[in-house]
């Protein structure tokens, strides 16, 4: 495979879209995989047709890679040739009509309402950290933040009177999150400590301040926190993560009553699909009401 053309393609991702390097490093990795299939079957990006590109997904299904994986490197073989294409290096594009592996979505891990009351019981406490820990996990359970979101809150983050919270999420949009007045109390307990994690000056604009380089409490060591308290509720370790919380935070949510589109609000998700994976829950609450409520649900069976 002439590797000038893979370059130019690279070339063009930097010059014309700003792909950042790791998105480079990555493109080369997976391209440079196919390519290498290609110069096995002696073919090369100029002569590879569907046939090849099949062969390749074949392939990599026998390695057993994941769908996801799978659908990521067909899409950068197409985005590939579609540049071939436009430069007129070639005069057809042999993934147009390729289809993607199907990436089945998991379910969210999410632990109970009594496992989270596990740990928020275990968390309360008087000493400075406990103050820090029981608010952010009071936090994050009652507004289904992402981390970033929540480590990264500024200070101060709520007034007196104030309901919700501002949070600045995903490509920079702002949106409304409520806050209950279990977190807001939570939250004043820890401000009295707060001091306690700034630096010398005791000044910081962060709401959970830290001595590390971004100033504030960093994901990895909030993920350290939330084991440790897993561990001391008796709870498995494995189950617990502020990934996992937000998740509590959607599932008990509908599980109650709302509705997916609060939801994809609250969660500060762009697209409904994204929330639907909640539905799972929403199902299990509809066969609950049906067996219930529904007149016949309790009806004796006629011989």
């Amino acid at each position: 495979m002439p590797g000038h053309l893979l370059e130019g393609f690279l070339e063009m991702l930097v010059m014309e879209r700003g792909a950042a390097v790791n998105t480079i490093s990555a493109y080369r990795r997976d391209l440079e995989d196919f390519t290498g299939f290609l110069e096995r079957r002696s073919r090369g990006l100029k002569t590879a047709n569907p046939a090849d590109i099949r062969a390749y997904l074949k392939f990599l299904d026998d390695i057993g890679l994941k769908n996801t994986t799978q659908a990521r490197r067909l899409s950068a073989v197409r985005q590939l040739f579609s540049y071939l294409l436009g430069d007129e290096i070639r005069t057809d594009d042999p993934s147009l009509n390729i289809d993607s592996p199907r990436a089945g979505r998991r379910l969210p891990k999410y632990l109970s309402e009594e496992e989270v009351d596990k740990l928020l019981a275990t968390a309360e406490g008087e000493t400075a950290d406990k103050k820090r820990l029981f608010s952010l996990l009071h936090l994050l359970y009652a507004t289904g933040l992402r981390v970033s979101e929540l480590i990264s809150l500024p200070h101060p983050v709520l007034r007196d009177q104030d309901r919700f919270l501002i949070v600045r999420g995903k490509g920079d949009k702002e949106r409304l999150v409520p806050v209950n007045m279990a977190s807001k109390k939570a939250l004043e307990k820890y401000l009295e400590v707060r001091n306690t994690y700034c630096t010398d000056d005791k000044h910081s604009k962060w709401l959970y301040p830290s001595r590390g380089g971004q100033g504030y409490l960093t994901r990895q060591r909030f993920g350290q926190m939330l084991k440790a308290l897993a561990v001391e509720a008796n709870i498995d370790a494995s189950k617990v993560s502020p990934h996992v919380l937000r998740h509590a935070f959607a599932s008990h949510l509908l599980a109650r009553g709302a509705d997916l589109r609060s939801l994809q609000k609250m969660l500060g998700h762009a697209d409904i699909s994204t929330t639907q994976i909640y539905t799972h829950v929403l199902q299990q609450r509809l066969m609950d009401i049906v067996s219930t409520h529904h007149p016949l649900a309790n009806a004796k069976l006629l011989s």
